[in-house]
């Protein structure tokens, strides 16, 4: 295994957050092969190298991998201010575990959580494409030209969006509804799109990620990815 930073390293076995693991070592009490480590930056090899923080070696995370289909109003994130129901509270283990990615919080779907901080910065990495697929409920009646729009990407900020696959579920004057696949990871991007060619969004569902789906999985209920599943966001990661 590569070398990690010391910080990260203690964050994964479940000491503190990477923040407090900081100052941990920064106070000397965190010792690596018996010898006290109180600079930053420091690396360390989690497999080889005995790692005590005041004195308790410190157990070496389990790589978990979990699916869960997230409700309305659940945050994608480790820490919330405000106090908001977390997407890390839902999936129940003993590992320090995040989200890959994020879904806003009024979008529902598939999200992963784990601790694999390799295997989620390939996920969410451009270069990677993974194909994301959306149920959409939008205001009103959707127009051939916008959906001939959203297939050969839209102009946002961050400059032209990729092609979309878009597939009509439902089409009537107050409420149609569309599948739509995107292969990027900009911020809010579906509704972001839909309103550039003028659709409201009235919900957002994210169905599969690669060949993951969230059929047959309850809203607010997770699972563990399969082995099967887990060497699939491998294959379709690898260089």
């Amino acid at each position: 295994m590569a070398e990690q930073r010391l910080q990260k390293v203690l964050a994964a076995a479940g000491i503190d957050s990477r923040r407090k693991c900081e100052e941990l070592i920064l106070s000397g009490e965190v010792r690596v092969n018996r010898k006290v480590v109180d600079e930053l930056p420091a690396f360390v090899d989690p497999e080889k190298d005995i790692i005590t923080v005041y004195g308790k070696k410190i157990r070496a995370a389990q790589k978990v991998y979990f699916l869960l289909n997230k409700p309305k109003g659940v945050i994608c994130t480790n820490r919330d201010p405000r106090g908001r129901k977390k997407a890390i509270d839902i999936v129940h283990t003993n590992e320090r575990i995040f989200c890959v990615g994020r879904l806003d919080a009024d979008t529902t779907g598939l999200i992963i959580l784990t601790n694999d901080s390799e295997l989620t910065n390939r996920l969410t990495h451009p270069r990677y494409g993974i194909a994301k697929t959306y149920v959409v409920r939008i205001n009103g009646e959707i127009a051939g030209e916008q959906v001939v729009k959203l297939k050969k990407g839209v102009w946002l900020a961050e400059g032209k969006t990729g092609r979309a696959s878009v597939k009509i579920l439902k089409r009537r004057h107050t409420e149609s509804s569309i599948e739509i696949t995107i292969r990027q990871g900009l911020n809010r991007q579906v509704r972001r799109i839909l309103a550039r060619v003028g659709l409201s969004v009235k919900s957002l569902t994210r169905t599969s990620l690669g060949k993951l789906t969230v059929r047959g999985l309850g809203v607010g209920k997770s699972r563990t990815l399969t082995r099967v599943e887990v060497a699939h966001l491998k294959k379709i990661t690898s260089d």
